[in-house]
């Protein structure tokens, strides 16, 4: 089990979820999610590889939409799985994470 955040490529500025988003995970996503906050640019968060998320990495992700809106920058999640898609929904957090439920793949 991958347990790590993929690096983004040089020209990727997204972050990519790990499959199984656990309280283990959310430190390294906190700290990947300040780091790009501090880029004056757009958060973009890849969901595509999901299977489970957990509470953690979730309030991460609600956290990190409401820093960077209040620092005027996009935050976005791109690609959610179906996964990632039902857990969002049944905590009804599909507007503190931002998650548009057409984007799904």
């Amino acid at each position: 089990m991958d347990s790590t955040l993929q690096l983004p490529e040089a020209d990727d500025r997204s972050l990519r979820l790990p499959a199984h988003g656990t309280t283990v995970t959310a430190e390294d996503l906190r700290a990947r999610l300040a780091l790009a906050a501090d880029q004056d640019d757009a958060v973009e968060v890849d969901a595509s590889d999901v299977e489970s998320v957990g509470q953690a990495v979730l309030q991460i992700l609600v956290a990190a939409r409401n820093e960077a809106q209040a620092n005027g920058h996009p935050f976005r999640i791109l690609n959610p799985s179906q996964a990632f898609v039902e857990r969002v929904t049944s905590c009804h957090l599909v507007d503190a994470i931002g998650l548009e439920i057409g984007d799904v793949q």
